[in-house]
C-alpha cells in the first residue's frame, strides 16, 4: 500500500471555510481531521478507497467529513438544509441508507455514509461507485467513533454562522449575491461539486485567454455567471435557492431570494435615465428594463442615447441591478443587426415571456402534431441520417395546423435552423457522426429533444434498433448523460421497467428506489427541462 504523508495542515482545512483567517476554533477542528484520516486509511476497507482517491483527496475528504461535524456542532443549517428538504421531497432524510434509527440534527452514521458516497462520486466521474459498498459503512463507523468522542467537548464555531446570517432588513443585492457566492464556492458541502467544477472552468479559461488584457474580466463574467446559474449535484438547487433554505426558518428575505431572476447578459441602448433609474433597451429582443443607479455607479458616463452597453442584470426584490461586467460603444448597425438576427441572444429574456404566455398550451399542441406523425407516440426512432427529415417535417405540419402566413411560417423556419436543427438554406448538420441511429422524443415540458446511443434502453414495438445486449449500456447512459433530460429518462422507466434486466437485481433495484434523487445527481444543470419556445406576432406560434 502506498505510503500517505502523515498530517493535515491547517492551510488544507482552511480550503473549505468562508473566511481566510484562522480562527479560535480552528485548531480543534484540525485535530478532529487528522483522527478522522487515520480512521479512514486504516480500516480493513480502506485499500479499496485508496483506489478512487489520491493522497490530496483523501485529506479533503477528512476535512469534509469534519465540516460535516462542525456544522452540526455550530448550528450553520447546512447540512440540516439539505436533510429536511429531502425529506420535503422522499419523505425520509437521505436516499439509500435505512434510517429507522436516525437523530434529526444530530450526527448520524447513514450521514457520514452517504457524505462519503457523494465526494467519491463528484471529485471523481471515472467509475460510478454504489452507496452500499461495504468500504463506504465500514469507514462511515470508524469516523462515527470519532465524531461521538468529540461531541461533548466540540466547540461552536460562531464566525462560520456569521457567513451564512443576513440582517433582516438587508436591501443590498450585492450582499445577497455574496450569500449565494459563499454558498457555492465557499462552502464544504458544494466543494467537490460547485467550486470543483468552477476552478477547472476558470482553468480552461486562463489557458485560453492568457495573453488577454481582459482576463480577469472574463475571470469575473464566468464566476457572476456561475453563480446565477449553476444547480448543485444534491437536488440540482440553484444557490439562490440553497440561501433561501439555509437563512433562519423566519427570515424575511426566504421568499426574496427564490424570486430572484434569471440573469440577462447581452447588449443594450442606453435610451436616458432620471434620478433613479437608467432606462435601457435589450437589442435582441426589444424589451425594455429600468435599471436602478444604486448599482451601476458609472451612470453619468451615459451620454449618448442609443449608445451600445454590454452588460449583466437580474432582478431583486423588484428591481433590476447591474451584475457582472459592462462595457459601452458607440452605436454598431452591423453588431444591432446580428443581435436582432441572433435566437440564442433573444432566448436570453425568454423566461419573460414564459411566466406570462401560455406556454403549457402551445407545448400540448406541438406534442398533438407531434404524435400525429408517429402513429400516436411520443418517441420515434430512426436513422441519425434521417433526422434532419423527420423535424422538417414536423415543422412543416405543426406550422401548417396552425395556418400562419407565409412571412410567419418563414421566421419560423428561420428559428428553427438558427436553433440548431438545421444549418443553413442549404445545409443541415450531419447526425450520422454520432451514432448511426438515433431517437426523437418530445418532452412534455421543453419540446423536441434529439438523443444518441440510447435506443437499446427502449424495448418498443416501434423501435428496431433495440439490441438486448446494449441494454444496459444504454440504459446507464439515459441515466447519466447530464444532456439526455430525466423526462426521457422517466419515460423509458415508467413504461419499461418490468422488461429491463438491469432493475431485476441490484444495484438497480435500489437505484430504482432513489431514481427522482440520483436523476438530479446526474443531470444537475439539466433536470428542469424549459420551454424551447420563440414567440411571434400576433397569437400563434410557430415551432422553434
Amino acid at each position: 500500500m502506498k505510503k500517505q504523508k502523515e498530517r493535515i495542515y491547517i492551510q488544507q482545512w482552511l480550503e473549505l471555510k468562508p473566511y481566510e483567517k484562522q480562527t479560535i476554533t480552528d485548531s480543534y477542528y484540525l485535530k478532529i481531521s487528522n483522527e478522522v484520516k487515520q480512521a479512514v486509511i486504516t480500516n480493513k476497507q480502506s485499500f479499496v478507497l485508496q483506489r478512487f482517491l489520491n493522497d490530496t483527496d483523501i485529506d479533503l475528504l477528512a476535512c469534509f467529513l469534519t465540516s460535516y461535524f462542525e456544522d452540526i456542532i455550530s448550528g450553520t443549517n447546512i447540512w440540516n438544509s439539505f436533510a429536511a428538504y429531502h425529506t420535503e421531497l422522499y419523505n425520509k432524510p437521505l436516499p439509500f441508507y435505512n434510517v429507522d434509527e436516525y437523530y434529526t440534527e444530530e450526527i448520524n452514521p447513514q450521514d457520514i455514509s452517504f457524505l462519503i458516497w457523494y465526494f467519491m462520486n463528484t471529485i471523481q466521474n471515472d467509475k460510478f461507485i454504489a452507496p452500499l459498498n461495504d468500504f463506504i459503512v465500514e469507514t462511515a463507523n470508524k469516523v462515527m467513533n470519532v465524531f461521538d468522542s468529540a461531541w461533548d467537548d466540540a466547540p461552536q464555531n460562531e464566525l462560520l454562522k456569521t457567513a451564512y446570517t443576513l440582517t433582516e432588513n438587508e436591501t443590498n443585492f450585492y450582499i445577497a449575491r455574496n450569500l449565494i457566492d459563499t454558498i457555492l464556492f465557499k462552502t464544504y458541502l458544494f466543494y467537490p461539486d460547485s467550486l470543483f467544477d468552477l476552478k477547472d472552468q476558470e482553468l480552461d479559461i486562463i489557458e485560453e485567454n492568457s495573453d488577454e488584457e481582459n482576463l480577469l474580466n472574463y475571470l469575473n463574467e464566468h464566476r457572476d455567471y456561475a453563480l446565477h446559474n449553476v444547480h448543485t449535484r444534491l437536488l440540482s438547487l440553484k444557490g439562490k435557492e440553497w440561501a433561501s433554505r439555509i437563512l433562519e426558518v423566519n427570515h424575511p428575505l426566504k421568499n426574496d431570494f427564490l424570486e430572484i431572476s434569471q440573469k440577462i447578459s447581452g447588449y443594450f441602448f442606453y435610451k436616458g435615465q432620471d434620478s433613479e433609474n437608467i432606462f435601457i433597451e435589450h437589442i435582441a429582443s426589444g424589451k425594455k428594463f429600468n435599471l436602478t443607479k444604486k448599482s451601476y455607479e458609472h451612470f453619468e458616463s451615459l451620454k449618448k442615447i442609443d449608445a451600445i452597453l454590454f452588460l449583466g442584470i437580474a432582478k431583486w426584490r423588484n428591481e433590476w441591478w447591474f451584475s457582472g461586467i459592462s462595457f459601452q460603444s458607440d452605436f454598431n448597425a452591423d453588431l444591432v443587426l446580428a443581435e436582432k438576427n441572433s435566437v440564442q441572444s433573444r432566448g436570453a429574456v425568454n423566461f419573460l415571456d414564459h411566466q406570462n404566455e401560455k406556454v403549457d398550451e402551445l407545448l400540448e399542441e406541438q406534442y398533438a402534431a407531434f404524435k400525429d406523425i408517429t402513429n400516436g407516440y411520443p418517441i420515434a426512432f430512426m436513422n441519425s441520417d434521417k433526422v434532419n427529415d423527420f423535424i422538417e417535417s414536423y415543422i412543416e405540419y405543426f406550422n401548417n395546423s396552425l395556418k400562419l402566413s407565409k412571412r410567419q411560417k418563414e421566421k419560423a423556419k428561420e428559428r428553427a435552423k438558427a436553433d440548431g436543427f438545421f444549418g443553413g438554406e442549404d445545409e443541415s448538420i450531419d447526425f450520422t457522426d454520432r451514432s448511426e441511429s438515433a431517437l426523437i422524443f418530445f418532452n412534455p415540458k421543453s419540446g423536441v429533444e434529439i438523443a444518441f446511443d440510447v435506443n437499446s434502453a427502449f424495448p418498443i414495438l416501434n423501435n428496431p434498433f433495440f439490441i438486448k445486449e446494449d441494454s444496459e449500456e444504454h440504459f446507464m447512459r439515459l441515466l447519466e448523460e447530464e444532456n439526455i433530460s430525466a423526462e426521457l429518462a422517466m419515460y423509458c422507466i415508467t413504461n419499461f421497467k418490468s422488461e429491463l434486466p438491469f432493475f431485476k437485481e441490484e444495484p438497480g433495484k435500489m437505484y430504482l428506489a432513489d431514481i427522482d434523487f440520483l436523476l438530479r445527481f446526474w443531470k444537475k444543470n439539466n433536470y428542469f427541462a424549459t420551454p424551447t419556445i420563440t414567440y411571434t406576432e400576433g397569437n400563434k406560434t410557430g415551432i422553434s
